[in-house]
């Protein structure tokens, strides 16, 4: 039963506020009369400074007066500002000291228990009311006999029941609403004090109140479902392994082989993330990894190689191995990219399907790879190489920093580049993106030439990793784990939905799992599944999502 006697009205809580407010607005109001000359006469010197820099109508004589003169009383007011800065310091400490003893125990906290009692006697009178459209409605129904009128009734029923849910939700909303004003109204009296400018404690406050007033659990659930359920399964398969294989999953060297595994994927996942982002994909990862791989092993072997291209046998040990290295990597990125535009040029200049385009790009790469080295698996490469680009800091393998500079330099291009904010309005909207000047074409092809750089690098990698022992058909399926981990991430098919930390995510998540069933003896095919069940459940959830926002 709602303890009634607790609720307040609209004019109960205004009372409660008001010598909290009236006492904070007497100090404002001094803090106020010490900022006219000062902080306030700061920031408007500030902006007519900035103001006459941008003046296009002012000559250049008149734009340095105008700033001079803006700048003299600007000095004039940081001087009175920096005169009453202890003055005003001590008045918000005052303010903020009498808030923090009176505002929750005089104020806030009786505005909640209103609040947690007018829920509860929201929630007594809903319960009543569905009771009452229910006792009518098997009423009506007993009075009625023919079918049509029976499925009416029905049909009204719902309705009513409907009606009374949407009216009871709209009553909790207010409720919720009228607490949280209650929390943000503190935050505004200090906003007034500080000029905005929070303390990290205050901050922090906001975004946890912030976070609790629009969590949602259904949204958090097909947010972060996916991701709960799987870490629920690697806590499992931690437990189940010491029983089964006798040794632990969770160790220092198996978190570091899974991050060197991931290494030379991450940069295949980042490639293809952006074309996905432009509601593309991209089905040639796994043959460019072939190709690059390949590439590496030819150019960085020691010796003749044991495979020829086209019957020719290369043999570039002449050059020292550093240099070699990089022709190998610049090589790779060279043919990678060029492939990778293709497929871009296709989708962006003719609205080719990305499906399609790199389709016919998987096709041709591993058919000309193929015939051109027999299929034949080359060789080692200098083993002096790995040690070069990435070595072994004790059991810490460098080539995770390869992978964390690429994540860095990604994230930096998404976020903080004119391109990366294209990238994100072309996927979202093209024809929106087309009207506002962004060219779709130089984005489209930007993406799929970033993604070949990126693929290029990933193979090389790789190649150093295994030491090389490239052949046309390494990396098969590859492009399926790379797709697989940006959708598990969160980057959406429906374009312009996105992030590089859910990227990395994804990666991470998949080739732990990986890993983890290897160690436990998983079959491989078994492993498939598990990839499949993941992939779906993630494309559901991200069309769930997309079916909300409509």
């Amino acid at each position: 039963m709602a303890d009634k006697s607790k609720i307040l009205s609209a004019d109960a809580e205004a009372a409660l506020l008001k010598p909290i407010d009236e006492y904070v607005g007497k100090i404002q109001s001094q803090i106020d009369a010490l900022r006219v000359d000062g902080s306030d006469k700061v920031q408007s010197y500030k902006n007519q400074i900035a103001i006459a820099k941008e003046d296009k109508n002012l000559s250049k004589d008149e734009r340095t007066k105008a700033v001079a003169a803006a700048k003299a009383g600007l000095e004039k007011a940081k001087s009175v500002e920096a005169a009453n800065k202890d003055k005003v310091s001590k008045l918000i400490a005052e303010a903020e000291k009498y808030l923090s003893e009176n505002y929750n125990s005089k104020y806030y906290d009786k505005v909640v228990a209103s609040c947690e009692a007018e829920k509860a006697a929201e929630n007594e009178a809903y319960e009543k009311v569905r009771a009452t459209i229910k006792t009518e409605h098997e009423q009506t129904l007993a009075k009625l006999s023919a079918a049509d009128e029976i499925k009416d009734e029905k049909y009204v029923y719902k309705n009513r029941l409907f009606d009374a849910q949407m009216s009871h939700e709209s009553r909790l909303q207010e409720i919720k609403d009228r607490k949280h004003d209650a929390f943000a109204h503190k935050f505004h009296l200090i906003d007034l004090l500080r000029m905005s400018k929070y303390t990290f404690g205050q901050k922090q406050a906001q975004k946890i109140e912030n976070y609790k007033y629009t969590f949602n659990t259904s949204q958090f659930l097909y947010k972060n479902g996916l991701y709960i359920v799987i870490i629920l399964i690697f806590i499992a398969l931690c437990i189940i392994t010491p029983i089964v294989k006798n040794t632990q999953l969770l160790t220092v060297t198996n978190i570091l082989n899974i991050l060197q595994q991931a290494s030379p994927r991450m940069f295949l996942a980042l490639g293809v993330a952006g074309l996905i982002l432009l509601t593309g994909t991209d089905l040639s990862i796994g043959r460019m990894v072939g190709m690059g791989m390949v590439t590496a092993t030819i150019i960085m072997h020691n010796g003749p190689n044991t495979g020829g291209v086209f019957g020719h046998i290369f043999d570039f040990s002449n050059i020292p191995a550093a240099p070699r290295a990089i022709l190998a990597l610049v090589a790779c990125i060279i043919l990678t990219t060029v492939f990778a535009s293709i497929a871009g040029f296709f989708m962006a200049k003719y609205k080719m399907h990305p499906f399609i385009s790199t389709m016919a790009n998987m096709l041709i790469i591993f058919g000309l790879v193929t015939y051109a080295t027999k299929g034949v698996s080359f060789g080692a490469i200098d083993s002096s190489i790995p040690s070069m680009f990435i070595p072994t800091f004790g059991s810490f393998p460098s080539i995770i920093l390869w992978a964390i500079v690429a994540i860095i330099v990604v994230w930096f291009i998404w976020n903080k580049t004119t391109f990366g904010k294209n990238l994100y309005a072309v996927g979202g909207n093209p024809e929106a993106a087309a009207v506002s000047g962004i060219s779709v074409f130089k984005v489209t092809l930007g993406a799929f030439i970033l993604a070949g750089i990126l693929y290029g690098f990933g193979s090389w990698l790789e190649c150093n990793r295994m030491v090389g022992s490239g052949s046309a058909a390494y990396g098969q399926g590859w492009d399926m784990d790379a797709i697989a981990a940006c959708v598990v991430g969160g980057v959406s098919f429906t374009g312009g939905i996105g992030k590089i930390s859910g990227v990395v995510t994804g990666v991470l998540i998949f080739t732990s799992l990986t890993y983890s069933l290897t160690i436990l003896g998983i079959d491989t095919n078994l492993q498939f599944i598990f990839e499949g069940i993941i992939i779906l459940a993630a494309v559901t959830l991200d069309c769930l999502k997309y079916v909300q926002k409509k």
